[in-house]
Parts: structure tokens; C-alpha cells; sequence
């Protein structure tokens, strides 16, 4: 049973958003470049300059 807060929340348009807790639980990447995706699929990695500058 997916719990509020932990697995999802539902965001200011109404939308279910999956949590990283839930994706870590799901065991896989779905590559659907998820907002909390603990794989980072689809995301540019960071250059040590990049991550210097923030």
C-alpha cells in the first residue's frame, strides 16, 4: 500500500509525483526520467567545474 507523503505527494497541478523512497522500494529505473529518480536517468552529470560554481 503506497503511503502520502513517503511514497508520493501530489503536487500543486493535482499530480501523483513517486518519491525517491518509492523508487528505491520499486528496485529499478523505469527511464522515465523521474523527478526523484535515485539513478539520475536522463539527467546531464555535473562537470567538477559546474559543481565548483554552485
Amino acid at each position: 500500500m503506497l503511503q502520502e507523503n513517503i511514497d508520493y505527494y501530489i503536487n500543486e497541478d493535482g499530480n501523483f509525483v513517486f518519491t525517491r523512497e518509492y523508487h528505491l522500494k520499486r528496485g529499478y529505473c523505469c527511464k522515465n526520467k523521474c523527478l526523484h529518480c535515485p539513478w539520475n536517468y536522463g539527467r546531464e552529470e555535473q562537470s567538477d567545474k559546474q559543481a565548483e560554481n554552485k
